[in-house]
């Protein structure tokens, strides 16, 4: 076993110790990170969507993926080497302050999209179509609804899985529509919505950490 993955499963197990409630969500928790290392591995992309505290918790989760979150990220040496031939005036200084990142797409950010389908079709589908115009086979999508019921995600996961993406759910406790869709739901034991979301972050958090260790840990 390869010390990066002793890593990734450090922060994995440290999870559980700070927060036991989560304890039954181990195997859905690993199923999504082995998703998405697929994913990355094959070039693919993460489109994350929620709305209220769960739009907030898309962004977050994609601000965590695109630059350094807890290790240094330097950017590989193809393109280190890639900008002293297209400006070397500037490659040090880039060299030194761009960092690696991982491609992920928050759809909430999509403003002006879901303010025309809101405006001019039904703003049920806002996800839905930005899912439609910019997915394709190898990405993931993750829908965050503590409901589990919200439409607007359930239409983006509808969408998501015609394409050919791998769909992961982040919920409440409750069985919910998303779980026929999703090929792995992430069910966190609280039913109130700002327990959810509570529960929420330390679980992005944690595939962030483990995402991050897996391509930057050496």
């Amino acid at each position: 076993m390869n010390s990066t993955f002793m890593k990734d499963l450090q922060i994995f197990d440290n999870l559980f110790e700070r927060y036991p409630i989560l304890d039954k969500c181990k195997n859905s928790i690993m199923k999504a990170y082995e998703i998405l290392t697929y994913s990355y591995d094959a070039g693919g992309t993460l489109y994350v969507a929620g709305n209220g505290g769960s739009a907030a918790d898309s962004e977050h989760i994609v601000g965590e993926l695109m630059k350094s979150f807890m290790a240094k990220r330097p950017i590989n040496e193809e393109l280190s080497k890639k900008l002293y031939k297209v400006c070397p005036d500037d490659a040090d200084l880039l060299n030194a302050n761009i960092e690696g990142g991982l491609p992920a797409v928050s759809l909430p950010s999509f403003c002006a999209l879901s303010t025309a389908v809101s405006n001019d079709v039904n703003g049920d589908f806002i996800f839905a179509q930005a899912l439609n115009s910019v997915s394709k086979a190898n990405d993931v999508f993750l829908g965050i609804s503590t409901s589990g019921n919200s439409k607007n995600i359930v239409y983006a996961m509808e969408i998501a899985k015609a394409k050919g993406l791998k769909c992961i759910g982040l919920c409440g406790a409750k069985e919910c529509k998303l779980d026929s869709l999703c090929d792995v739901s992430i069910h966190v034991p609280e039913t109130e919505t700002y327990k959810i979301q509570e529960l929420h972050l330390p679980i992005y958090h944690a595939l962030c950490a483990m995402l991050e260790s897996h391509y930057w840990g050496e």
